[in-house]
């Protein structure tokens, strides 16, 4: 799915500066660098330069976040949308965010790897195997449009359920 040429892969490189005016702020106190969402591709590969700041979503537990031990010498490899879709739901997306850290600056490095945009995305039948099917079938760049149209923390994948 990722090996077409016309696959959509990137490599970013985001960098969030410090924030010293947290320094005054109660410890329950934070400020995003990058709000909370799901990546859409199959997998994200992120690296980062070890200072904290991601932070993952505690699964059935509402505006619940746990922090993700910073490992500069560790790969972090996210689930995507689309392997959410593939796997009928039994690999979950995860829902992530980052936020400020008040004294160092944060570097994170990533691979997305994504189909290419008129590849089909439906739930792999091997992995259905009596369970209701979660998802309909859609392409790479139906997915892209309704992603557009929608905010940044939004369920992506809602259009697409059965």
């Amino acid at each position: 799915m990722v090996t077409n040429t016309a696959s959509e892969q990137v490599f970013r490189v985001n960098h969030y500066p410090p924030c010293p005016l947290l320094q005054r702020l109660p410890d329950s106190c934070s400020v995003t660098g990058f709000g909370e969402h799901t990546d859409p591709q199959l997998v994200s590969v992120l690296r980062s330069n070890g200072t904290p700041g991601l932070q993952v979503a505690l699964h059935g537990s509402a505006g619940r976040w746990a922090p993700v031990p910073p490992d500069r010498d560790a790969f972090f490899v996210l689930v995507g949308d689309s392997l959410q879709v593939l796997t009928n739901g039994r690999l979950k997306s995860v829902r992530h965010r980052v936020v400020a850290n008040s004294l160092k600056p944060r570097v994170s490095m990533i691979y997305f790897a994504g189909p290419a945009p008129a590849e089909r995305v439906a739930p792999l039948p091997q992995l259905i195997m009596g369970r209701h099917i979660e998802y309909r079938a859609f392409t790479w760049g139906d997915y892209k449009k309704a992603a557009y149209r929608s905010r940044l923390g939004d369920d992506r994948l809602a259009p697409f359920q059965t």
